[in-house]
């Protein structure tokens, strides 16, 4: 066998000497054949094929034997990340490391001495409650454990241990976490996944196929063996596997649809979950473990996944688990093996069919219509255990999960597997190609060619981002033009050389502020980076390499465009060769900035982290540049500094290419300067290098400090992992025993069904007694409302890609002529497949829609719905779970009753109400949790989902919106939510929910139900009867339907027989029917009545907008922005940090500066130290604070949709709370920074100071949070603030002074913020000051007269200066206020 790889493609020659061509086949395949078809038969066909030549395909057994994972974690209050606390615990470790003190950290078990095994052929499904250790365990399989936590025990595969092969490759871990690249289709994702990971055994397992075929004379079906061929070719850009994955998991219809992020619209949810999914699946990896891979997926969706991997796992002998949170007994039924997991032990382990069982022996039988996965998750349940006791003959006690684990080791099951565990398994059975022991899938070069060819496809898709960057360019190179032009920059004396200095250091300044936007691009990218690298699609340099080689055009050209536009038009020296060497200059320093910042984004790796130390590193490098401050005029021991800043080394470049030209070569006049002519003089008084071959030094130093910026980050890529910690907050043992004793005395849920009952009651009826307790939390007043929505019809802009793809029209119709009703005390179902417009009619009623065209009638309690009023009496749970992440859950949970609840509800009846809804959640246990950012840190992904639902219920709504309230929930999660939403309905209320995969239990608790299809439409709306005879005997009379098996799930088999393949197979429209139908009628009956107010009652209204007073809101506001801020300190210790490090830096430059000034560069590095203290700590507040107010403004979008507050409040929360910080930090930075300079200590001049620091930090911060609240996105937010701080930097007063400024531009320098700060700082410290000094050029002057003459500060005009200060913040937040009001960047 003969591998053949030629230009066009690759060929795999025959024995026989019949050559078939791949190269180009997968192109030609589609266009000859049914794609689908081909794919069915390959699957039937490829076992036979084995069978044939008696081929063994390499299976993998993993056994795993008394595992044991231990973590420290923090109890109680120390677990909250305060700032109190995250100093402490600093502090507590750097000492515990030299054993000074003991570490208060408690050891949490998370896996308890378990064992078993996962055999090939086999589909395992993984259940149990959350942090049962479900996901601890898959990931102790796969090899990929945080090394933080203790492992003890084996785990091996196929008897060889871990570090005998490569555990990454021969397995493939599916995380819950979606992380994508947005700019990448479907499609593109998974080919580049699957191009990276390789063929894997493909190869040489073909190859002994196609011998021994010839060898037995066998001739295959040759499509089937050209499609085997095409997927075996190692290192394709497309591959049919591809096809084949986005076919069994149903994503063909959105395979060229880019996945998408928060700044691109994209694939929904549920199919960015396929596609982590799809990811793994197109690699050869022969061991799988997924994750929760059907959260935010329907039930129907689900079980065709599941069934497509169970053919896959059969015929390829593959060894797959899967963990699942609520898979419905068809799902289930599909599993060959169940593991069943509690407390970090193990239940059960063996086959699906015995589990039953096994629990019958332990006295506890699974009820009729239960599904068996539900019973298995509560049957383990303190709560839920005693309602399957079935030995009614004995007493019931709880058995606890230690019980259950040492029982299922005498069970004939469990002895058998404790046999076959003691059985070592036999090395030499193992397949040659079973392990794998290669660390990446294809060559180097093959990897290095995928990443430059995604790197390439992101570029192109990114392209906007750059023709902004090279627009923005281009009109800073205009500005320069204008500021600098050459008829006002004169040459040939000592007075002229200030402006070329400040026009070549604000260029410089431009390129390096242009390379900081690869420091957002970077940390975007990361998450994506970490998934694949650990992984092993690629390593760090095939990642790193083409992001540095592809970015030196892009230098090329911006280098370009600022030289062409800006050396003739200043007027810098005629002469061809210093044009390209400038141009070599800045190309030099443009790839050492990019460098720089990506290798500054790998080790923040955070937003918060990355833009407070890039903007560090930033002020640091500039003032040891040599302009901000002479090199000279520092300390002797700083001059180490300037020699390591490459920023010193691109000014000399850049000054000794201009000053050492001819016209500079004018004899020089001022004695007190050593230099033969005015160039060279203008060089030595600032300190720089006055020898041309310094030039090309810099200039190598520049190029060489790329590469070991390159090099380090390359290494930063390979060795950090990303930051974040995905534990809650644990209970102490006091508060957990408190918790417990209550819970005994309370008979809320002692012995409470989790079989959630429906009630038939009518409108009005109360519950009786035994629902008394069960409905305890629900006890304040409340109005019942009714909600009726007729012939409704929702339209949006027609989307590109569908214009692209050729579909006429201008608008997009999502819902079409809806109608129904929603009634108190009835609880209603809204289901459909994923893109019916279940979300969207939700937004639409909700009034949550923020465009579109919306058209029909809206009425509640038969008056045309105010969204005003509205939003006071509804409740909406939004899909996504979004709440603040600084704030526990019992905070938020306050924070919204507070706001929410009547002002007439005093505060011991809401504290009272909150800590019953808490106990109906079972929200007690994690009451002290902070609630984290999703996939990062804080809460499981079921606790987010019942805080959502708690938040909404407890501001006692009468209407509830609840979008799929139990995805991402197991179980018994989900039977507790909708326990608890039952409870709500049985009280009067309207509640109307979507659903995605509902047991029969949670299904049969809904009263009524809309089933919408694909399109928009209603085809059932109507109740569904008794065990859902109403439904099924409704769609049963329909011509073609199937009957419904005894047993099945009524959710499962309506969306099935409902679907559009089953619609044109049966050639019938359901909507058509349902319009047609008696049941449709009487619906408009019951709508038309519900939309007529009946007699005597009244519309909604209410005396304020909102539920509290103003100052109420304030209140509110600023107690949840004190907590949020005072438990981030990520943000505040960083800042402080920085803070403490640039005023310890400045005051070494600068020491004893305020007492020295001889000469006017003295003057000028003092002005210049101020310059950079002012404009860098206000850069970093601005940086730092943007991803904040992102994260913050997303909550406030559905607080205010809520009616929470109105945007001033927020507003002022935020600010008010941000400027007590700043203070403190404005406080250290001065009381450091102050004496060091050697300012005089006068009350008054150490005041000013103060006044001038403390109000340029809080405009650059608030600054900041305006341009977050008029922009989309923080990338977007940062390439407006680089444009202004551009600006802000050129009209400082600094660069170019006032009076040097031309006429026509000098209202910008009125017009920047930060001139006013140089103003007023200056002047306050030196301006009465009449020492003389020396001027080169001028002879002596006083400090006062330069000051005027030079900069036009006058002392007099200081508190003009104070009160624009004022001014500019006010202006700041009053635009800031108007952006959160009125901008919603929510594309809902």
């Amino acid at each position: 066998m003969v591998a053949v790889v030629g230009g066009g493609g690759v060929g795999l020659e025959r024995t026989m000497g019949d050559t078939v061509g791949i190269g180009g086949f997968g192109d030609e395949l589609r266009r000859s054949m049914q794609q689908q078809e081909l794919l069915d038969r390959v699957v039937e066909s490829v076992d036979e094929d084995h069978e044939r030549v008696g081929i063994d395909i390499p299976k993998v057994e993993v056994r795993y034997e008394n595992l044991w994972v231990e973590g420290d974690a923090y109890v109680g209050d120390r677990a909250l990340p305060s700032l109190f606390n995250a100093t402490f615990n600093l502090i507590e470790s750097a000492l515990g490391l030299v054993g000074i003190v003991p570490s208060k950290k408690r050891k949490v078990k998370i896996l308890q001495s378990i064992s078993g095994i996962i055999r090939p052929s086999r589909l395992t499904l993984l259940l149990g409650p959350p942090g049962g250790g479900k996901t601890t365990l898959l990931l102790a399989l796969a090899g990929k454990l945080d090394h933080d936590l203790k492992v003890s025990g084996n785990v091996s595969y196929c008897g060889h241990q871990l570090f005998e092969f490569i555990p990454q490759r021969t397995c493939a871990y599916v995380s819950p976490h979606n992380l994508h690249n947005g700019e990448m289709t479907v499609r593109e994702t998974l080919d580049f996944s699957g191009r990276c990971l390789g063929v894997g055994e493909r190869y040489s397992l073909l190859t002994e196929i196609l011998k021994r075929e010839n060898q037995v004379g066998i001739e295959p079906d040759p499509d089937i063996d050209a499609f085997m061929k095409a997927t075996a070719v190692p290192g394709q850009e497309s591959s049919l596997i591809t096809c084949y994955i986005l076919k069994i998991l149903g994503l063909e219809s959105c395979a060229d649809t880019m996945v998408g992020d928060q700044m691109r619209r994209g694939i929904s949810g549920g199919e960015k979950k396929r596609v982590t999914t799809g990811e793994m699946l197109v690699g050869p990896a022969r061991v799988l473990f997924m994750d929760e891979i059907s959260t935010g997926l329907d039930s129907s969706t689900t079980y065709n996944i599941v069934k497509a991997l169970r053919q896959m796992v059969h015929i390829m002998d593959l060894t797959m688990v899967i963990s699942l949170l609520q898979p419905d007994p068809e799902t289930y039924k599909l599993f060959d093996d169940v593991i069943l997991m509690s407390e970090g032990q193990i239940v059960y382990q063996g086959p699906s069919k015995n589990v039953l069982e096994y629990f019958e022996c332990m006295g506890f039988k699974c009820p009729e219509r239960k599904g068996v996965a539900d019973f298995l998750q509560e049957v383990t349940s303190r709560k839920d255990q005693e309602q399957y006791w079935f030995r009614t003959e004995q007493p019931y006690r709880y058995i606890q999960i230690p019980e259950f684990s040492q029982a299922f080791k005498s069970y004939h099951i469990g002895q058998k597997l404790e046999t076959d565990i003691c059985t070592p398994y036999d090395k030499s059975k193992t397949h040659q190609d079973a392990l794998v022991k290669n660390k990446y899938g294809i060559s180097n070069l093959e990897l290095l060619k995928a990443c430059f060819h995604k790197e390439w496809l992101l570029t192109k898709r990114n392209s906007l981002l750059y023709i902004f960057k090279t627009f923005q360019l281009t009109f800073m190179s205009l500005l320069s033009m204008a500021v600098f032009f050459r008829t006002e920059m004169h040459v040939g004396s000592l007075e002229d050389g200030g402006k070329f200095f400040g026009s070549l250091f604000f260029a410089l300044l431009i390129v390096m502020f242009n390379g900081m936007a690869e420091l957002v691009l970077t940390v975007m990218r990361l998450p994506v980076f970490y998934k694949h690298r650990d992984s092993l699609l690629y390593p760090a340099w095939a990642f790193a390499l083409p992001i540095w080689v592809l970015k030196i055009p892009l230098s090329f050209m911006e280098s370009g465009i600022w030289v062409i536009l800006t050396y003739y038009t200043i007027g810098y020296a005629p002469d061809a060769s210093r044009f390209f060497k400038q141009f070599l200059t800045y190309f030099a320093i443009h790839q050492m900035a990019l460098s720089l910042f990506r290798l500054i984004a790998a080790v923040a790796r955070t937003d918060v982290l990355a833009n407070t130390l890039g903007a560090f590193t930033l002020l640091l490098i500039l003032v040891l540049g040599g302009f901000i401050v002479a090199k000279n005029d520092t300390e002797p021991w700083m001059s180490w500094g300037f020699y390591a800043s490459p920023m010193m080394y691109a000014q000399n470049a850049l000054v000794i290419n201009e000053f050492l030209d001819e016209r500079w070569s004018a004899p020089n006049i001022d004695p007190r300067i050593n230099a033969p002519t005015v160039g060279e003089a203008l060089l030595k008084s600032r300190s720089f290098f006055a020898k041309d071959y310094w030039f090309y030094i810099s200039i190598g130093v520049l190029i060489g400090f790329s590469f070991l910026f390159n090099i380090l980050f390359i290494i930063a890529l390979n060795f950090l992992n990303p930051l974040g910690d995905t534990t809650t907050v644990i209970r102490d043992e006091s508060d957990v025993k408190n918790s417990n004793s209550e819970l005994n005395h309370s008979e809320l849920y002692v012995g409470a069904k989790m079989a959630v009952k429906r009630t038939l009651r009518k409108n009005g009826s109360t519950a009786g007694d035994d629902d008394r307790m069960e409905r305890r939390g629900m006890v304040l007043p409340f109005q019942p409302l009714s909600l009726a929505f007729n012939h409704v019809n929702y339209f949006i802009d027609m989307p590109a890609e569908r214009k692209a793809r050729g579909v006429e029209g201008g608008r997009l119709q999502l819902l079409k002529d809806v109608s129904g009703a929603f009634r108190p005390g009835i609880l209603t179902a809204l289901v459909g497949v994923s893109g019916a417009g279940k979300t969207t009619l939700m937004d639409v009623l909700a009034g949550r829609k923020t465009g579109g065209c919306t058209e029909g009638s809206i009425c509640i309690s038969g008056y045309p719905k105010n969204q005003a009023t509205f939003a006071r009496i509804s409740g909406y749970c939004e899909q996504n779970d979004i709440h603040s992440p600084y704030v526990t859950v019992f905070e938020s949970l306050l924070y919204s009753a507070w706001l929410r609840l009547s002002s007439d509800v005093d505060r011991s009846t809401r504290k009272m109400f909150v800590e019953e809804l808490m106990e109906l959640m079972e929200l007690n246990s994690i009451r002290d949790a902070l609630v984290g950012l999703p996939g990062v840190d804080g809460l499981s992904i079921e606790q987010r989902k019942r805080l959502t639902i708690a938040v909404e219920l407890v501001a006692n709504p009468s209407i509830i919106f609840l979008d799929e309230p139990t995805s991402g929930l197991d179980a018994r999660a989900a039977a507790i939510v909708m326990r608890t939403v039952r409870n709500t309905v049985d009280t009067g209320r309207t509640v109307v929910c979507t659903i995605h995969q509902p047991s029969i239990d949670i299904f049969e608790s809904f009263d009524e139900l809309i089933l919408m299809k694909t399109g928009g439409q209603i085809i059932y709306a109507g109740p569904l009867g008794q065990h859902s005879h109403k439904l099924v005997e409704y769609f049963e009379a329909i011509s073609g339907v199937p009957k419904i098996r005894n047993g099945y799930n009524p959710a499962t088999w309506m969306l099935e027989v409902t679907s559009s393949a089953a619609e044109t197979h049966l050639k019938i429209d359901y909507a058509e029917i349902y319009s047609n139908t008696s049941l449709y009628q009487g619906n408009q009956e019951l709508i038309r009545e519900l939309s007529t107010p009946s007699s005597g009652s009244k519309d909604l209204s209410f005396s304020a907008k909102y539920a509290q007073s103003f100052i109420v809101q304030c209140k509110a506001c600023l107690w949840k922005q004190h907590w949020s801020y005072w438990r981030n300190p990520q943000y505040n210790i960083t800042r402080f940090a920085t803070t403490i490090i640039i005023a310890a830096i400045f005051g070494a430059v600068s020491l004893n500066k305020g007492q020295k000034i001889e000469k006017q560069q003295d003057l000028q590095n003092m002005l210049g130290a101020l310059y950079a203290a002012v404009v860098f700590i206000g850069a970093i507040n601005q940086n730092a604070v943007q991803p904040i107010v992102a994260v913050e403004r997303t909550v406030f979008y559905r607080e205010r949709a809520a009616g929470m507050y109105s945007s001033l409040p927020y507003a002022l929360a935020q600010v008010t709370i941000e400027s007590i910080y700043i203070a403190i930090q404005t406080s250290i930075f001065a009381f450091i920074l102050y004496p060091m300079i050697g300012f005089e200590w006068t009350t008054t001049k150490l005041l000013w100071f103060y006044y001038y620091m403390l109000m340029s930090v809080i405009y650059f911060t608030m600054f900041g949070m305006m341009t977050m609240s008029l922009t989309p996105s923080p990338q977007i937010s940062a390439v407006l603030i680089y444009f202004f701080l551009c600006l802000w930097n050129l009209f400082s007063g600094f660069i170019i002074p006032l009076p040097q400024i031309p006429v026509w531009s000098r209202w910008c320098y009125w017009g920047t913020p930060v001139s006013w700060t140089m103003y007023g700082l200056l002047t306050s410290q030196v301006g009465q000051k009449n020492l003389a000094f020396v001027v080169p050029g001028a002879g002596d002057m006083t400090v006062k007269g330069f000051i005027k003459e030079e900069f036009g500060f006058e002392y007099d005009f200081l508190p003009v200066v104070a009160a624009a200060h004022v001014g500019w913040i006010l202006l700041f937040f009053v635009v800031f206020v108007c952006g959160i009001k009125y901008l919603n960047f929510q594309q809902r």
